[in-house]
């Protein structure tokens, strides 16, 4: 069966649920599908992140975020949406991923994995970027002693470790591991840590690193990973280090080929930036909308929830206009 809707809200991240709010606010028949469980990159973030940004501006529909310390915790954010979702009583439809698109005189007719087929007159993308991690690309990364999502320290403690990157996912995962008792050893590209690293954070990686505490090779990258070591390229040459676990926190990129199939158009430069109006948030697909941080394209740091929360109300302003 069938269900017929004015909007489809794809993604149940923060910024999906704003989506899902401004269209209950104005009466508008909608649903949110998400492929996985609830503010699903939010999940996956490390168990004992801290946001960079206050409770406040992470709040969305007005409803207070309320948290230990200015900045709040992973679980604490888990916490907050789940309780808008349930006070809202938003429609949302989990683990259920979209699978087709498809256009036809009513607007849009969309399938799922769950079987289920849903015909709505526009859609909106509020998608993300944390699916799709930018891989090393070497031999080795397919070994199950290799992740590119850093989750629980406590299983690392006591072994070898190998941190790719130098950003605030892997000085994370990097400081974390080490106060388990972990032998850290960090691989990074650049010269220094990373400029984007907590400000509160960034000082301790820097005396650690220099301290000897944890090791760092700078200007330098993994060439091979094998089950009980990593070869390094670094400024002296080729090393070889006894190695249990890699983290490869070498960062995320958005699912831009889904955008591509529904003929959405993409920049030619590198950000590979979708097509859509500011005002509106309307692609060049008439009926498709973005939100969040898809729409920087590749440029993931310039969009964040507290300046993405403003395209819900453009989108549904613009649509309930159309409708009415």
């Amino acid at each position: 069966m069938q269900e017929t809707l004015d909007i489809i809200i794809v993604g149940a991240g923060p910024i999906g649920l704003c989506c899902g709010l401004e269209a209950k606010a104005r009466g508008l028949r909608y649903v949110i599908l998400e492929k996985g469980c609830l503010v699903n990159s939010l999940y996956h973030y490390p168990v004992n992140m801290t946001f960079f940004s206050t409770s406040e501006r992470l709040e969305i529909g007005g409803v207070p975020f309320v948290s230990n310390n200015a900045k709040p915790t992973r679980n604490e954010a888990l916490e907050y949406y789940r309780r808008v979702a349930v006070a809202a009583a938003l429609d949302i439809r989990l683990f259920e991923k979209v699978e087709t698109v498809g256009k036809n005189a009513n607007g849009f007719e969309v399938h799922t994995s769950s079987g289920h087929s849903y015909q709505a007159k526009y859609i909106v993308m509020a998608t993300g970027f944390y699916d799709i991690p930018f891989l090393l690309n070497v031999p080795g990364e397919d070994l199950p002693k290799v992740t590119h999502y850093y989750n629980d320290p406590h299983f690392y403690a006591f072994r070898k470790v190998l941190v790719v990157g130098a950003n605030n996912s892997a000085v994370d995962a990097a400081l974390e591991t080490w106060r388990k008792g972990a032998a850290v050893t960090m691989v990074v590209r650049q010269e220094e840590i990373g400029t984007r690293v907590k400000y509160w954070v960034r000082p301790d990686i820097v005396n650690r690193i220099q301290e000897g505490s944890i090791k760092a090779y700078f200007n330098s990258c993994i060439s091979e990973i094998r089950e009980q070591e990593v070869d390094i390229f670094t400024p002296e040459g080729k090393i070889t280090l006894a190695n249990d676990c890699v983290i490869a926190a070498t960062g995320y990129q958005p699912d831009l080929s889904f955008l591509q199939k529904l003929g959405i158009e993409l920049s030619e430069d590198a950000v590979r930036k979708p097509s859509y109006d500011p005002v509106t948030h309307e692609t060049n697909v008439p009926g498709i909308y973005l939100a969040g941080v898809i729409c920087g394209g590749m440029d993931t740091h310039s969009l964040f929830i507290e300046n993405s929360r403003e395209h819900a109300i453009k989108i549904m302003d613009h649509i309930a206009g159309n409708l009415s």
